[in-house]
């Protein structure tokens, strides 16, 4: 399956927290990509002197090449645009080749960008979206290409500011600039615009704060989720026992998903320390139009709660049908990290466009929290 593009701040603050120290670095980034390339555009690295800083653009024989061409970029205080074939070759022998070509950005000079980075990364945390867009400037011959960045927020109409003096050929491509759903690269004569998305973190929402929810939620963050924590018991919801939430409820969980928005990018797991518990949250979020809702139980107490909330008018078939219960996708797992890592998967093909039918849970053991 072709990967998917997802926004990561994560090379940029790798830049900054470079530059803060002093370390010279270039900030490496697949600015396009053909054939079985091992990254797609928007996939970024950040190279020193001594090697990989932070990031990847694909690992293996390319990352390799590109790790290369950072050295000699830093060196010499130039940016390139670079192309990568990356075909089989037998002298190449264990290493990872996956064909396809991939164009690189490699910018010898992130720190100059500092004050752009830390504007996109401040407006994505008050959950901003936006457009990373970067000019590059043709290469002329000892000075390298020219690298100019600017931070557009999503809906803005203003002009870019010093776009004035990009070429003719893309003056439409930046009068155009939107929201575009992944990365794009725009050329024309003199140089190219390479717009970068950038939008919050999906929210993942987790209605209980036992075993299996606090494994879940380290999961989520890990997988780059906004993560929020819902339980009435202040000695299960709190810092000590969730440090990566970004938002810890003590509260009822049913209502408080009431107050909760619950868009499409909101992910609803609902694992609290009982049936009655569960079902309430479930009531609160069913007929809402968040992007998963998935919930703990097993095969028995789904087809009971399934009649119930039918027979009771809680909701229609098809409202039914979206929820994903048993939670998680088969894997066959008992533990309570097993059933994380079963729920963190789902979560990741629902994010990712790969959902699976519901009613498919990995295991009658779903219901212990």
């Amino acid at each position: 399956m072709e990967r998917a593009y997802l926004p990561d701040a994560g090379p940029y603050a790798t830049v900054i927290a470079l530059a803060r120290s002093g370390t010279p670095a270039a900030l490496a980034t697949v600015v396009a990509a053909d054939g079985s390339a091992p990254q797609v555009p928007g996939a970024s690295a950040v190279f020193t002197a001594a090697g990989l800083a932070g990031g990847t653009v694909g690992g293996g024989v390319g990352e390799a090449r590109v790790e290369r061409a950072a050295r000699r970029a830093i060196a010499a205080g130039a940016s390139r645009l670079i192309s990568l074939g990356l075909d089989y070759d037998p002298s190449f022998e264990s290493e990872a080749i996956c064909g396809g070509k991939l164009r690189v950005l490699i910018d010898a000079r992130p720190e100059r960008h500092i004050p752009v980075f830390l504007k996109m990364m401040a407006d994505v945390r008050r959950r901003t979206a936006g457009a990373l867009v970067t000019w590059i400037g043709a290469a002329s011959r000892g000075r390298g290409a020219e690298v100019r960045r600017f931070w557009r927020r999503a809906g803005a109409r203003a002009p870019l500011s010093g776009g004035r003096s990009f070429p003719p050929s893309l003056r439409g491509a930046i009068r155009s600039i939107g929201r575009p759903a992944s990365p794009e690269l725009s050329e024309g004569s003199g140089g190219a615009l390479y717009v970068e998305p950038h939008a919050p973190a999906p929210r993942l929402i987790i209605a209980g704060a036992g075993h299996v929810g606090r494994a879940a939620a380290h999961l989520g963050r890990f997988l780059n989720f906004d993560v929020t924590v819902i339980d009435d018991r202040p000695e299960f919801a709190n810092a000590d026992r969730f440090p990566g939430a970004a938002r810890i409820v003590v509260a009822d969980p049913a209502r408080a998903l009431k107050r909760l928005p619950l868009g499409p990018e909101a992910y609803v797991v609902i694992v609290t320390r009982g049936h009655r518990g569960d079902e309430g949250a479930l009531r609160a979020c069913i007929r809402r139009r968040a992007a998963y809702i998935g919930m703990i139980g097993s095969a028995r107490k789904v087809r009971l709660l399934r009649e119930r909330f039918l027979s009771r008018g809680w909701c229609s078939a098809a409202d039914w049908d979206r929820v994903k219960t048993p939670i998680g996708l088969p894997i066959g797992s008992r533990t309570v990290e097993e059933i994380a890592v079963s729920i963190a998967a789902e979560l990741v093909a629902a994010r990712s466009g790969n959902g699976r039918a519901s009613g498919t849970g990995s295991s009658a053991l779903r219901s212990g929290r």
